[in-house]
């Protein structure tokens, strides 16, 4: 089984993940700076920015791919994994800048707001549809 939403997501951020990590190299480099952050706070906010996407994400994309799996394919999980994928964009970018950053406050609501949802929608769908999960085991209990 295919799950186009979840590919989707994850492919794109791999590529983000590969874009954050560009960022931070080309900063090491630019401030000579191998391990650590060389006291530059530009290079800290862009190391934090990749590991702070790097904490998230995982998340989000096992949960859209989970909810995916147990509800198919809607148009509002594909809103939900673009949405999250662009604030996931603004949030570096917003870290670059001096706080407070509207773009870093757009991508912290949203990723917080994005896990929230998605975990609650995941705790609650099995609750959502019972009668296919009772199906299954009386048919197992029966057999």
């Amino acid at each position: 089984m295919i799950l186009p939403i979840t590919l989707t997501v994850a492919g794109a951020a791999a590529l983000i993940n590969v874009w954050l990590g560009w960022r931070v190299g080309q900063r090491r480099m630019s401030e000579k700076v191998s391990i650590g952050d060389g006291g530059n706070e530009l290079l800290t906010c862009r190391m934090r920015a990749h590991a702070n996407f790097a904490e998230y994400t995982p998340f989000v994309v096992i949960l859209i791919g989970l909810i995916e799996l147990a509800a198919g394919t809607t148009i509002w999980l594909w809103a939900v994994g673009a949405i999250y994928l662009l604030a996931r964009i603004a949030h570096p970018l917003g870290m670059d800048r001096p706080a407070p950053n509207p773009l870093r406050m757009v991508g912290i609501m949203v990723t917080m707001l994005t896990l929230a949802g998605l975990g609650l929608y995941a705790v609650a769908l099995p609750q959502l549809a019972p009668s296919a999960h009772a199906g299954g085991a009386e048919a197992v209990a029966k057999g």
